[in-house]
């Protein structure tokens, strides 16, 4: 009894422990600008957190965001079951909210991310590449 005990407990933290897992998303500039960016998420659904960065092609250092707002819209009106997802992250630089990213999809299907700065109040629209190779490990290989 005692040695099962004992390989229990051994055992316990092998299931109690889970991973961040990060999903890494590629976009371009929907004007003719060539912006690039990066956008990681990263998540640990046994703590019930999420956390996400974007990182210009041009650019070495990440951004951090910050997890503002998830809605859910669902439609069913006489065709199959339908659920798009808007989520919204703020960016944070120096303490300060300066910008934020909304990002719409819909399953696996991303329809694109809006980027508002919020001193110009300017809007910068992009597209997701699925097909532009990328890794949690070497994020997205412009």
């Amino acid at each position: 009894m005692k040695k099962l005990l004992m390989l229990m407990l051994l055992a316990f933290p092998a299931f109690a422990h889970s991973e961040v897992e990060t999903e890494t998303t590629c976009f371009r500039s929907q004007e003719g600008k060539g912006i690039k960016l990066e956008l990681r998420i990263y998540s640990d659904q046994a703590a019930k957190w999420s956390g996400a960065a974007v990182k210009y092609a041009t650019s070495k250092e990440s951004i951090p965001l910050v997890f503002k707002s998830t809605e859910q819209e669902e439609s069913s009106d006489g065709r199959p079951f339908q659920s798009s997802t808007t989520t919204t992250w703020v960016e944070v630089v120096g303490g300060a909210v300066t910008g934020e990213y909304v990002m719409v999809r819909q399953g696996a299907l991303i329809y694109g991310m809006v980027y508002t700065n919020v001193k110009s109040k300017k809007h910068y629209g992009f597209e997701h590449h699925p097909q532009i190779g990328s890794s949690p490990e070497k994020g997205c290989q412009w």
